[in-house]
């Protein structure tokens, strides 16, 4: 571990995490704090959805999902870098460019409904609204993650309980999916702009064209 924390160091994957963590940040508090008109994102769709606040459940495990996988990819993956770039750029991607529809594109929700009782369930959905506001929500980030980081585990060639971390993640991940429309935190085409956007950046970072490209390999897995 601590070798492996050196390389890590010594590559600067650390660092570079930090200045894109910090970067997107700093915008997107940007972005929220503007005055400027939204534009609603709503459709009839979103009214027979119902309102299920045990769905925060999965919703908030989303932190740890991606959090424990961009820790695995860094630390334990045995692939080196190449499934570690993938990911981290494909995140990186979707992020900037949720960032860029935000800019030129104001967008918001108005599906939130009056919350009523002081169920555990309740408290923890009303914190959610309290600190995330809705705007700013085309596409949905927690979507696009997700769909990142399972797609990055089911295509992990692991040697130990593969099949169960597999199904345990298809799970969790239509879990969370779920949870953005129940918890009334996105719309229908939040959602289905993010698998969208997704289904693109997949395309372009996991395409056999991208790591036929012998300087572009060479580039990030040299000596890595």
């Amino acid at each position: 571990m601590k070798a492996k924390l050196n390389e890590i160091i010594k590559h600067g994957h650390l660092g570079s995490m930090a200045i894109f963590f910090a970067v997107y940040m700093v915008t997107f508090s940007y972005i929220e704090n503007r005055d400027v008109h939204h534009y609603i994102v709503h459709t009839a769709l979103d009214d027979k959805i119902p309102f299920c606040e045990y769905f925060i459940i999965p919703y908030l495990l989303w932190f740890i999902f991606v959090a424990v996988t961009i820790l695995y990819f860094m630390f334990f993956n045995k692939n080196k870098w190449k499934e570690y770039y993938q990911l981290m750029i494909t995140l990186a991607t979707g992020m900037s460019l949720f960032l860029i529809i935000s800019l030129v594109f104001p967008n918001g929700q108005d599906l939130r409904p009056v919350l009523s009782g002081n169920s555990v369930f309740i408290q923890a959905v009303q914190f959610i609204y309290h600190t995330d506001t809705p705007t700013n929500v085309l596409p949905s980030i927690h979507v696009f993650n997700s769909l990142t980081c399972c797609m990055a585990i089911l295509k992990n060639k692991r040697k130990y309980f593969k099949k169960t971390t597999d199904i345990v993640t298809v799970i969790l991940t239509i879990l969370i999916i779920m949870s953005t429309m129940l918890l009334k935190q996105h719309s229908v085409v939040d959602v289905v702009l993010a698998a969208l956007m997704y289904t693109a950046c997949y395309r372009v970072v996991y395409g056999k064209e991208v790591w036929k490209q012998n300087a572009f390999c060479s580039f990030l897995f040299t000596n890595r």
